[in-house]
């Protein structure tokens, strides 16, 4: 038998278990009565009998909604009671109880080095729940600490494959967060798939650089960020003066020469992007 097969035990309702128990002794109790009346010998088997069943009343057993019993007779898998209520079981076997319920582990914050070697610190927190008790009993040592060294393991190796922030459109840790928890959830149902283990969700709770170098990253991303914002500004101050005499000479407005040209690219350039409120100086004509 391959000890990594659930299966299903053999199971009486425990209340039909518990009527048959009653009604059973109190036919042995009569039984005894008579028995010691009659002959004294008799009375031999009959406590013998009482005295197994009162042993058998370790038989009983609740199961309660989103549990498991795993149970093993003389140190060999038996089966797994799954169906909640109350049951009679092998009274010589011993459960094993497992929780089926839906479970979270929030990962300490840990500090890694990404793809570009800056270290991060990074933590997530996963749901999950067991859906195989018998694999959660048998082939792992604790479940419990199986799923929390798993889980610091992939948050380990997704750091390593992404970079914390990326200038170009790729992946990374910050900008591609449903990617990486996908890739962070699929991890983990491979590395938890052998203790029964079903991965629910898995989601970064936190994420950012290590204090020794958060400063320069922050200026770093500022500088990045003027750099993109001046390029914006730049593009359409261009866009508008090229607008502004393409009019002027559709329109025939105005004739302007080269050198005009130049002058008028030149303060309207200056005006559009510069920092500071430009203050223009008005020429009202020559007095020749």
């Amino acid at each position: 038998m391959n000890i990594n097969n659930e299966k299903e035990t053999l199971k009486i309702n425990g209340f039909l278990a518990l009527f048959l128990f009653i009604t059973v002794f109190i036919i042995l109790l009569g039984l005894s009565l008579i028995a010691y009346q009659t002959s004294p010998l008799l009375m031999i088997p009959l406590v013998f009998i009482k005295f197994l069943m009162i042993i058998s009343l370790g038989g009983f057993c609740i199961i309660r909604p989103n549990e498991a019993m795993v149970l093993t007779f003389f140190g060999k898998y038996i089966g797994t009671i799954k169906d909640n209520g109350y049951w009679f079981k092998n009274p010589f076997s011993i459960g094993q109880r497992v929780s089926l319920k839906v479970r979270n582990f929030e990962s300490p914050i840990l500090k890694v080095n990404d793809l570009n070697g800056n270290p991060i610190e990074i933590a997530c927190v996963v749901s999950w729940k067991i859906y195989d008790s018998v694999k959660a009993v048998f082939d792992v040592e604790d479940y419990n600490n199986f799923v929390q060294t798993q889980s610091e393991t992939s948050i380990r190796f997704l750091a390593t494959h992404y970079p914390y922030d990326s200038e170009v459109h790729e992946t990374s840790l910050r900008g591609s967060t449903d990617q990486v928890c996908e890739t962070l959830e699929k991890e983990l149902s491979k590395s938890l798939k052998s203790a029964g283990i079903q991965v629910i969700d898995a989601k970064l709770t936190h994420l950012a650089y290590s204090p020794e170098i958060a400063q320069a990253m922050l200026r770093k991303q500022q500088a990045q960020a003027i750099i993109s914002a001046r390029k914006t500004i730049v593009e359409g101050a261009v866009s508008m003066v090229e607008m502004a005499l393409l009019r002027l000479s559709e329109k025939n407005i105005v004739e302007l020469d080269n050198d005009k040209k130049a002058i008028m690219v030149n303060n309207l350039l200056v005006t559009l992007v510069s920092e500071n409120e430009t203050k223009p100086v008005i020429n009202t004509g020559t007095i020749y």
